[in-house]
């Protein structure tokens, strides 16, 4: 017998939908660099790859320093956090004091990227270092923020190998996901997606 449709409530497109409902996202820490030559980190939800290429992709506001200084420097790091730094990772959205400066930065331990002007922060999994591609202004008050990613580095822990099934790899080494808006998972238990035969992406 089946089943009766789910009742659909409809949402009102006049003003934003995101806040009505939960959706799964990663969480990574993007990095640029200040006019004055120090570090700033911010969290950021709305990343994603472009294409299967090594392009890379969030959405901020010209009003932020991320943008700005993306913008400026042609350049941005990406760090993707381990479960266990939600902390660190919340204190890089403190908000700036008046002087314009974010006194919580000072307490993430950072390591420099090697081929363009930016840090990551320490005890990530994957680091993507990448040179400005474009800035695609437009979706309201935000923007799209392209990079082409020039360097990479991952944690040997979460690298996939033919040795470590890959539901036991990220078991042993849980990924972070934030649940939109407010909430945050840590991922330990993966199926492998069931492709139709003959699958190409």
């Amino acid at each position: 017998m089946p089943h009766p449709p789910p009742r659909l409530i409809p949402l009102d497109t006049s003003r934003p939908i995101w806040d009505r409902f939960f959706t799964v996202a990663p969480l990574v820490l993007v990095g640029t660099r200040e006019e004055n030559g120090q570090d700033d980190f911010a969290p950021k939800h709305m990343v994603t790859p472009l294409g299967w290429e090594n392009y890379f992709g969030f959405v901020c506001t010209p009003r932020h320093g991320t943008y700005q200084n993306a913008r400026r420097e042609q350049a941005f790091t990406v760090t993707f956090p381990q479960p266990s730094q939600i902390v660190i990772s919340s204190l890089a959205a403190a908000p700036r004091c008046d002087d314009d400066v974010k006194p919580s930065l000072a307490a993430l331990p950072t390591f420099p990227a090697t081929q363009v002007a930016g840090s990551f922060v320490q005890d990530g999994y994957l680091f993507l270092e990448c040179v400005l591609q474009q800035i695609i202004d437009g979706f309201g008050v935000n923007s799209l923020v392209i990079g082409h990613i020039v360097a990479a580095q991952v944690d040997e822990q979460a690298l996939r190998t033919s040795e470590l099934d890959d539901s036991d790899l990220v078991r042993r080494r849980p990924l972070l996901a934030y649940i939109s808006p407010g909430r945050f998972a840590e991922i330990r238990d993966t199926y492998s997606f069931p492709f139709p035969k003959d699958f190409r992406r």
